[in-house]
């Protein structure tokens, strides 16, 4: 049976970059790990089909070798037969290791805490100007009843895992595949305590809810995550703490819209204010005002460019600009003395002195035209 294309394998297009390519693994190579899918002969095959896509397109050389002569390329021994290339298994370690908060190291693996997402939301103009912001939410710290030490006597009195023998992982056979995850005993670190803290059954940890006060930063995109190190959940065991990671949500605005470093903002005009001309007075996202000059027969539509006046640029002190755009309003609910105008006006233009509406005189010439035969 031919192979399927690497590129389809992981879902992905053919422009997608590096970071792109090892999201689109990760997330097939967790859907079909053998330790989720034990017994099941075809997510084993497929988990082996992902692999072996990731090794060539990880891979710049062999990515091109690939993009060029397909399959061929790697015929014959060449460097894309075999399944895992190397750092297979490291890059499948790393997955599941950082899923349980595991870092890599040797014999006996440090353990860190796990890292926590929370989420907040600001308005448009706290995104501008930048705002401090106080997050609540649930983590974990040193156990108050044994220091952290997860000893019910303050004492480590620990001892090596008899399970990982002090390794801190063990490897099991699945299939074609050696797969090596952190012990279930002692959790990877590799030692286990003699006497247990009964409050926190070992782990050294106990939950409590926690507040800080995170700076946003001015010109921050919405969807941005900001990474504060060591504010996540203590590691077990006087372990380090792993991070909390805030995703700041940008909410809208109902007067302004935003594109990076740009503004867009939509004026109502009246119908005889765009043919007179007039000067409007606009608000600007910092909160001030700004006086815009309308030219007059200015049609709906059109846009009026203020430079510096837009949103902030993220760690600069630079602004972008602001788009004004005008749309001209019709009028409703006319008493007598406004329609009799309207109408004054209408039979004024009907009577050939129609030279202010350039677009509607053209386009019902070409109908005309049109309808006589002429086009």
């Amino acid at each position: 049976m031919s192979k399927r294309d690497y590129y389809e394998v992981l879902k992905i297009s053919r422009t997608a970059t590096q970071v792109e390519i090892k999201q689109a693994y990760r997330k097939k190579a967790m859907k079909y790990h053998p330790d989720r899918n034990q017994g099941d002969p075809e997510a084993e095959a497929k988990f082996k089909e992902i692999n072996e896509a990731y090794d060539i397109l990880k891979d710049e050389q062999k990515k091109a070798a690939y993009d060029q002569y397909g399959h061929d390329a790697f015929q014959n021994g060449g460097p894309g037969a075999g399944g895992f290339g190397a750092g297979g298994f490291g890059d499948i370690f790393d997955m599941f290791g950082d899923m349980m908060g595991m870092r890599r190291g040797g014999q006996g693996q440090r353990r860190t805490g796990a890292d926590i997402q929370v989420q907040t939301e600001i308005q448009l103009t706290e995104a501008f100007s930048g705002i401090k912001k106080t997050v609540k939410y649930q983590s974990k710290k040193s156990c108050s009843s044994c220091d952290g030490s997860g000893s019910e006597d303050k004492n480590q009195g620990s001892k090596t895992c008899p399970t990982c023998h002090g390794a801190g992982k063990i490897r099991s056979q699945q299939g074609f595949f050696l797969v090596e995850r952190p012990c279930h005993t002692c959790h990877g670190s590799g030692q286990v305590i003699s006497n247990p803290c009964k409050k926190c059954q070992g782990t050294g940890l106990e939950s409590q809810e926690k507040e800080l006060e995170i700076d946003i930063p001015a010109g921050i995109e919405d969807g941005t995550r900001i990474r504060i190190a060591g504010e996540g959940e203590a590691g077990s065991n006087g372990t380090p703490p792993g991070d909390l990671y805030v995703h700041v949500s940008v909410l809208p605005h109902e007067i302004f819209q935003r594109d990076g470093g740009t503004i867009f903002c939509r004026i109502p005009v009246r119908m005889t204010q765009a043919a007179l001309g007039a000067e409007i007075e606009v608000p600007i996202i910092d909160g001030g005002r700004t006086k815009v000059k309308i030219p007059t027969g200015t049609q709906s539509g059109k846009q009026f460019r203020l430079r510096g006046k837009g949103f902030s640029v993220l760690r600069s002190s630079s602004r972008g600009d602001m788009y004004i755009e005008v749309k001209v309003e019709t009028p409703q609910n006319l008493t007598k003395r406004q329609k009799e105008l309207l109408e004054e006006f209408e039979n004024e233009s009907q009577d050939g002195h129609d030279h202010g509406s350039p677009e509607t005189s053209g386009f019902f010439s070409k109908v005309r035209d049109f309808f006589e035969g002429k086009s």
